[in-house]
């Protein structure tokens, strides 16, 4: 299947000069004369670097063989993370460069959506929130709420976060995955 430049919208994941990207950001621009232009911030899905692409409506481009299958993290294993599939019990050992500094916020047994390109893993999706315990921070002060000042904080695998300064050590927290930061305390009775 392919795509004409007409089709471009953000999220799409599109197949170009072999490499497959996942658009970003889309632009259409309709000049005075001439054809019209759809600019567009493609970020690659092998490396991880984004770069600006015009393209003209005449401009093709193929849809990539992309799947997706939900994992659950088992292990780590020097530079790789093994994750086995739930039903199958088949083991997949994944870069821990592929998650970033995600990898920090695994746990036994997470399920994940793992995106394969040509069947190699190129992305992978965690849970959009994970509780974790503070195991090092500063100590929280009584009545102190302010929920506009922060403070550096470790949580258990060693993901750093900022927290609000009542959050105290011991604590857990939930953490937005998408963007890395602290979302709200969890009550753990």
């Amino acid at each position: 299947m392919s795509y004409s430049a007409t089709d471009l919208r953000k999220g799409l994941k599109i197949l170009w000069e072999g490499v497959p990207f996942d658009v970003t950001d889309f632009q259409f621009v309709k000049p005075g004369k001439g054809m019209a232009m759809y600019k567009c911030r493609l970020k690659n899905m092998l490396t991880g670097a984004t770069q600006d692409k015009t393209f003209r409506e005449v401009d093709k481009m193929e849809k990539p063989d992309l799947f997706t299958r939900e994992l659950a993290f088992s292990y780590e294993s020097g530079d790789h993370l093994v994750f086995s599939d739930p039903e199958t019990y088949e083991e997949v050992n994944i870069n821990s460069e592929t998650l970033g500094r995600n990898r920090l916020l695994l746990t036994d047994n997470m399920h994940v959506d793992v995106l394969f390109f040509n069947g190699k893993a190129v992305e992978v999706t965690l849970p959009i929130f994970v509780e974790k315990q503070i195991v090092e921070t500063e100590p929280g002060y009584k009545g102190n709420t302010a929920t506009n000042t922060y403070k550096d904080a470790k949580v258990e695998g060693g993901y750093e976060v900022k927290v609000p300064l009542f959050i105290e050590q011991g604590d857990f927290v939930r953490i937005d995955t998408r963007s890395g930061e602290y979302s709200d305390r969890v009550s753990k009775k």
